[in-house]
């Protein structure tokens, strides 16, 4: 009688899984933050403001050791998990709520987001996330390994100078942003904070680099 072994498919790396996921779990959180207007002193800004660097940190990491396709399929697991977990939202809203279960106002408006809130989030982050590997792994094509910290910088001033204005371009008036002033605050706030974040988080975003690198046998 003959036999055979049971299989499995051989995964070649274990951190990129994990990185992705962590992706995935910060765009899904900072959609749910992203619906509520904020204002720190003078500064108008979105309650999601201190995830989103987060979110182009990983980003630079995948882009920087797996390179541009790979960071491609993260954006996009990243993009589709997002997508199933608002329509799930809607489902679970639809649904009838049970007899004991008394909570079905603050449930729907905690997880009922702004369609429109939820079409600038998506359509900032692809964009966004998208010009910021492609532009670092162009850059690096040019300079090898050298000068990491220089497409850091770049890639995200890039990227998410994109993925701001068209969030904010979407989303403003949905937050109650009326006036030219007050969209260019947040525009300009928004970018600054992001770029700014990631500048400070430079060093450990390249020791997180390099520690994979060498974890990965790059």
């Amino acid at each position: 009688m003959t036999t055979t072994q049971p299989r499995s498919v051989r995964l070649n790396s274990v951190i990129f899984p994990v990185l992705v996921a962590l992706a995935s779990t910060v765009f899904l959180v900072s959609n749910i933050t992203a619906s509520k207007g904020v204002q720190i002193g003078p500064f108008v800004l979105d309650a999601a403001f201190f995830l989103f660097p987060l979110s182009y940190i990983v980003g630079d990491v995948i882009s920087e050791v797996y390179g541009f396709r790979n960071a491609r399929l993260a954006i996009f697991t990243s993009f589709g998990v997002t997508i199933l977990a608002v329509l799930s939202f809607y489902v679970a809203i639809w649904l009838p709520a049970a007899d004991f279960y008394g909570g079905q106002a603050e449930f729907a408006a905690t997880l009922g987001l702004v369609p429109q809130i939820v079409v600038a989030s998506l359509s900032g982050y692809l964009v966004g996330q998208l010009l910021n590997a492609w532009t670092l792994t162009r850059m690096k094509q040019r300079t090898g390994e050298r000068s990491m910290w220089a497409r850091l910088l770049g890639s995200t001033v890039v990227g998410q100078f994109g993925d701001t204005l068209l969030f904010c371009a979407i989303a403003a008036p949905v937050i109650g942003i009326s006036t030219v002033a007050d969209f260019a605050n947040y525009v300009v706030v928004g970018f600054l904070w992001k770029t700014g974040m990631e500048a400070v988080l430079l060093p450990l975003t390249s020791l997180v680099i390099r520690w994979v690198k060498k974890r990965e046998e790059y």
